[in-house]
């Protein structure tokens, strides 16, 4: 995975003093990299018959609907906030500083499909937590989490359900 690692910018004080800044457009730009991160994110869940692959805004836009092609899935965004035209699910969660939430087409998940949810990065795990919690209450089956990046020291895997499958590619 050294080869993915080496296609990733690091941006020391963005967006604020003392963050360092893990710029994927870097390794998004490169094609073999970017096929083989999304090959690498896949790959645990090519047998759990996934119905949905669930994207957190905003990178999980991009690696989302590709794990999905790769899986044979349906894609659904996780949106912030007013985004979402249609009747939805919000779910209001905890960050560091405050409050934000999340919102999803109430139609988006039936009850008993099998829901990967993947992002580029979990960091504190607020906001992958509050999206399986919304894949619970539309009555999916939590099938796991895939992250491109996993900022360990932050221990946001803890924030997760113990009981589901978690991938992380690349450990900062």
């Amino acid at each position: 995975m050294e080869d993915l690692k080496a296609k990733i910018r690091e941006v020391p004080d963005f967006p604020v003093p003392g963050i360092l800044f893990y710029d994927v457009t870097t390794l998004l730009k490169d094609a073999e990299a970017f096929r083989q991160a999304a090959r690498e994110l896949a790959a645990p869940f090519e047998k759990s018959a996934v119905d949905k692959v669930l994207g957190i805004e905003s990178r999980g836009f991009i690696f989302g609907p590709l794990v999905a092609f790769q899986l044979g899935a349906g894609f659904v965004p996780v949106r912030k906030k007013g985004k979402l035209p249609a009747e939805k699910l919000q779910l209001s969660y905890q960050l560091e500083y405050g409050t934000d939430a999340l919102e999803i087409h109430r139609d988006a998940v039936a009850p008993g499909e099998k829901v990967l949810v993947v992002d580029d990065l979990i960091a504190t795990g607020g906001t992958a937590a509050a999206t399986g919690e919304i894949v619970r209450q539309l009555g999916g089956h939590l099938s796991g989490f895939a992250f491109l990046i996993e900022l360990t020291a932050l221990e946001g895997r803890k924030k997760l359900p113990p009981d589901v499958p978690f991938v992380s590619i690349l450990r900062y």
